[in-house]
């Protein structure tokens, strides 16, 4: 066996000099899997392993880049990591440019942020954010965080995206919750994100940035493409004097349409922080008080929920 430019020069079973040239990535992973009826050997699990392993640091380069191109991060802002075995993480380094990083660079680490690895390079200082979400989520096998500018503009102004503006991101992404401002790489940003993770799928943290999560690595980078693509439009519907929103029984049929496509649990329909779900979570940002006193119901609002009512308010009255 050798290498060869594209792929791998195996034996076949006739034990001939010839060989073919496998070219397709999952045709060599066929052969390591031991499904291919070609091939004369197996390739050891350990091998196995390495060919997946590159390969996943090769789309973390990929999804840096196409994060770095679109402007969704800067210079060394920003981590991605991929959660390769139960107790693996392969992820991005510290103080790199996510433009500029190469597959060799990646870190290997455990879930608590101990190098599996010999490498120069450290596992950013947010790793515990990450963990966290692993930690609350066995679906989740990949994690994407970044400083999109108009996702980042709603967490610095103190705006979540909860309501129903468009269809599509109800079925693909649902609500997406304000987390509290807690300090990077502390347990503050742990303890801030972890009441809103059993049932979203990305986040906005309050003068920060956003976090989105999925199973796959391709899933996790478009729900964050899909939250700053809406925070955009939603950015632009305000500045234009109007937002619309998708009426209560238009946004049942769209949670039906999820649940059945398995995208969503039933449970998310209260348990989303959302102004268009059944019920108000008790971990929403706007925090009911059941303190009922013959039938008036406390409700209680922060600073910035307050400004934005206000404003909210007004623009309704110069209609």
């Amino acid at each position: 066996m050798r290498n060869a430019e594209c792929g791998m020069r195996i034996s076949t079973a006739s034990g001939s000099e010839r060989g073919a040239i496998v070219t397709d990535y999952e045709a060599t992973l066929a052969t390591a899997r031991g499904t291919d009826p070609h091939s004369a050997f197996r390739i050891p699990h350990s091998a196995f392993k390495m060919m997946d392993e590159r390969r996943v640091r090769e789309e973390i380069v990929e999804t840096a880049t196409r994060c770095y191109d679109r402007g969704l991060l800067v210079a060394g802002d920003g981590n991605i990591s991929v959660r390769v075995a139960p107790n693996r993480i392969i992820a991005t380094p510290s103080g790199v440019s996510k433009g500029w990083m190469k597959p060799e660079m990646m870190v290997v680490i455990d879930i608590e942020g101990n190098s599996l690895e010999p490498s120069d390079l450290s596992v950013s200082s947010e790793w515990p954010m990450h963990r966290v979400i692993y930690q609350a989520r066995p679906d989740i096998n990949a994690v994407v965080h970044a400083h999109p500018p108009h996702a980042t503009g709603f967490a610095v102004a103190g705006l979540s995206l909860s309501k129903a503006i468009l269809s599509e991101v109800v079925l693909t992404l649902g609500c997406v919750p304000l987390a509290a401002y807690g300090t990077p790489s502390t347990r503050e940003l742990t303890d801030a994100i972890e009441p809103y993770l059993e049932f979203h799928d990305a986040l906005l943290m309050a003068n920060h940035g956003a976090v989105a999560y999925a199973d796959t690595l391709e899933k996790a980078f478009n729900k964050l493409e899909t939250l700053e693509h809406t925070c955009k439009i939603s950015f632009i519907a305000r500045s234009l004097g109007n937002e619309n929103t998708i009426p209560d029984r238009a946004v049942e049929k769209l949670f039906e349409i999820r649940e059945r496509n398995g995208a969503m649990r039933p449970e998310a329909r209260t348990g989303q922080v959302c102004s268009y779900t059944p019920t108000i979570s008790p971990i929403s940002p706007i925090s009911t008080e059941n303190q009922r006193d013959n039938g008036n119901e406390q409700v209680t609002l922060t600073r910035a929920e307050l400004v934005e009512l206000l404003m909210e308010s007004a623009r309704l009255f110069q209609r």
